[in-house]
């Protein structure tokens, strides 16, 4: 999961803990994500093996969530595009509120997030 929240934010890897290129095994359990200034943005903790949450329905409970704000409709409109070309899926669509307008997508692995108008 690291690797899609890297791409979506647009962060990096904290130095000598990008996960291998070359298909040889990643052993790294805690990824630190980075932004341009070298500041700690997120830090992903790897598990082998989840159960997808089943939000809204609360039979496998959410693990975490975030929400990610954007300043503009237009910007919400282009991250909520990005994040499915990186493979994320919608799960609810409140984009024509007026008040708060807001995407909950999930993460390839499920978890929901929110990208929203602030």
């Amino acid at each position: 999961m690291a690797e899609f929240y890297r791409q979506l934010l647009g962060l990096h890897y904290r130095d000598g803990e990008e996960p291998p290129t070359d298909g040889s095994i990643d052993d790294t359990d805690w990824l630190v994500l980075l932004d341009d200034g070298g500041n700690r943005v997120v830090t992903v903790q790897e598990k082998k093996e989840t159960t997808a949450p089943t939000w809204p329905s609360e039979q496998v409970p959410i693990q975490m969530h975030m929400d990610f704000k954007v300043p503009t409709v237009e910007e919400l409109e282009r991250h909520r595009e990005h994040a499915e070309t990186l493979g994320a899926r919608l799960l609810y669509d409140r984009s024509e509120d007026d008040g708060e307008p807001l995407y909950v997508l999930a993460d390839p692995a499920g978890h929901p997030f929110c990208l929203l108008v602030q």
